[in-house]
């Protein structure tokens, strides 16, 4: 089946472009003719500085045109800019000033065009011959400091790397050091996206997020093949008992903490103390550890999402599920199931979760639920702090999958049972969030962490799982599909499969 990409999804938009650009007042600086790439821009911010400069006297044009004297571009790198221009036919080319936005900021703040200088060009990058010193070495290697920039897939050429700074970051995270936690991630993530393995510490130089304590445990399995600080982690008990009790479904690191500070090591001393009081998630979490603490597979996650969509179907002909989560970017094993299920049509998703439960409950495979109610309000966005839960009506839920239902695979025989519990999340956005719902549920967590820091620091915009708010203009920019919010970022799109960051 055909798939569209970004570049037919941006002509066919573009055709014809409506915008609330202002038209041109008098020109005061005739000699200038500006053009300012939308690509990475994105449209809305490039509106609002068409406004700002015909606003000012400077003459802008829409299109790119040989009567054009200074290009503008925004986060393009020179590699990738140059080319695209090339293919836009223009025989002035040569001639033309293509500056970074400093120079259309600075003359903006001046109220004239400033003379260009030297750090104001974007030079157009000579063809050089491959390197042979090192990997990254190579001057058309770029990598941006967000993943929302980088493409990630699951092949890591660096897992035994990445690996050591996750333990480092899991470890930060049990104690909620949350500087030191993001540190090790963000270089991790960074590492995830090369494309080739790095065999010593100059490789490194240059990356984005590698700071000293990355940089020294990376220099230590280069020289030794480990790092005797992620080995004194592995070997600590404290680390290894909060990471025993927090993968018991419905315990936090300040819970296994608690219990941790209380001598307790195992999960048969939690179990047998009278003394503890378990809530209704953290009872069915002992209850259903023997499967829910074990890898769900892709195959298990389908025949889920058929028993889904059939009871969904009964609320609804027009119902669309969608798995999302690590599924959706490719994995073949996660530890729980995610799914996104979608009505067309204001509030008619009311009533959708509590219909799915009721059904299951009938079937008898409902093993647990705890049902949370929406709580989304327009009225109260834009939020200035990004929550780690959105305010969709969701339900998390353990349920009973038999192996029969599994295609293709013969499910595990477990104390003479033939089904398996399952750990499944359920979001039921309206058909007008969709869009950034799905993105929000898709992940990775670091990626989506990086789209929102970029939308924050780069476009001055607010992004989370129910709206992105543009706060140069104080609005909302709608979004029908996933492709929209990133155009709207000035961002190429990132497929899901390439977002494990």
């Amino acid at each position: 089946m055909f798939q569209p990409t970004l570049s037919s999804l941006l002509r066919k938009r573009r055709q014809p472009e409506l915008s609330c650009v202002q038209p041109q007042k008098e020109m005061k600086f005739g000699e200038v003719t500006v053009y300012l790439v939308e690509r990475r821009m994105g449209k809305s911010r490039r509106n609002f500085l068409t406004s700002l400069a015909r606003s000012k006297g400077f003459c802008v044009d829409d299109t790119l045109s040989n009567k054009v004297t200074h290009i503008v571009a925004e986060d393009n790198p020179a590699h990738e800019l140059w080319p695209w221009l090339q293919e836009q036919g223009i025989s002035d080319l040569g001639k033309m000033n293509v500056l970074d936005i400093a120079w259309f900021t600075q003359s903006m703040r001046a109220g004239r065009p400033i003379p260009v200088e030297a750090q104001h060009r974007i030079q157009k990058p000579s063809v050089q011959p491959k390197p042979e010193a090192g990997p990254l070495d190579s001057p058309w290697l770029t990598v941006s400091q967000y993943a929302c920039q980088r493409r990630t897939t699951l092949h890591n050429c660096n897992k035994i790397l990445t690996d050591a700074l996750e333990v480092l970051a899991e470890s930060y995270e049990f104690v909620e050091s949350i500087g030191p936690c993001l540190g090790f991630r963000r270089a991790a993530s960074v590492l995830k996206s090369l494309p080739v393995q790095l065999c010593r510490i100059t490789d490194i130089e240059g990356l984005p997020c590698i700071g000293p304590e990355s940089m020294a445990v990376i220099q230590d399995i280069f020289e030794c093949g480990s790092s005797s600080k992620v080995e004194e982690v592995l070997t600590d008990e404290r680390y290894q008992t909060l990471k025993l009790f927090t993968s018991v479904f419905g315990v936090g690191p300040k819970t296994a903490e608690k219990w941790y500070r209380r001598g307790l090591r195992s999960l048969e001393q939690i179990v047998s103390d009278s003394s503890i009081h378990l809530n209704k998630m953290q009872i069915a979490g002992f209850q259903y550890y023997e499967d829910i603490s074990k890898p769900v597979s892709k195959a298990e996650a389908e025949a889920v999402g058929q028993i889904i969509e059939e009871i969904a179907s009964y609320f609804s002909p027009d119902v669309t599920i969608t798995l999302t989560g690590g599924f959706r970017r490719g994995k073949e094993f996660g530890h729980d199931v995610d799914f996104l299920l979608s009505v067309p049509g204001p509030g008619k998703e009311d009533g959708l979760l509590t219909t799915v439960i009721d059904r299951l409950r009938s079937q008898g495979i409902l093993l647990y639920s705890d049902l949370q109610e929406s709580t989304f309000d327009l009225n109260k966005l834009p939020s200035r702090r990004f929550e780690a839960m959105d305010h969709f009506q969701k339900c998390f839920l353990i349920v009973k999958l038999k192996k029969e239902q599994v295609v293709g695979q013969q499910a595990e025989q477990r104390r003479g049972r033939d089904w398996k519990a399952v750990r499944v999340d359920l979001v039921a956005p309206p058909a007008e969030r969709y869009a950034f719902a799905l993105l929000g549920w898709s992940g990775s967590t670091q990626f989506e962490r990086d789209l929102r820091r970029f939308a924050r620091m780069e476009r001055n915009m607010l992004l989370d799982n129910h709206a992105l708010f543009d706060k140069t203009t104080n609005t909302f920019l709608p979004a029908k599909t996933e492709e929209d919010i990133f155009i709207h970022l000035g961002l190429d799109y990132i497929e899901p499969w390439q977002r494990n960051a």
